[in-house]
């Protein structure tokens, strides 16, 4: 089954940048929202994750803070 990912991120984050470089190289595909210049999805994104910080991974139903290569790893059983 394809998981279903989603990054909230802004258009000067470096980590944000990392996260869409690693996951294109893997292979997976996602749906990206610019919470700079969308407050209803910035809204979204502190609803998920309870932060304003980015980035914001939402890989199905799991939410990860930040880029956190391992832990994406293990949500999408890769290594």
């Amino acid at each position: 089954m394809t998981p279903q990912i989603t990054i909230y991120s802004t258009p000067n984050c470096g980590y944000c940048q990392m996260a869409k470089e690693y996951l294109k190289k893997k292979g997976f595909a996602y749906e990206e929202h610019d919470v700079f210049k969308d407050v209803s999805r910035r809204q979204e994104m502190v609803n998920v994750s309870g932060q304003l910080a980015v980035p914001v991974i939402r890989i199905d139903d799991k939410v990860i803070v930040g880029f956190n290569q391992a832990k994406i790893n293990s949500l999408l059983g890769i290594n």
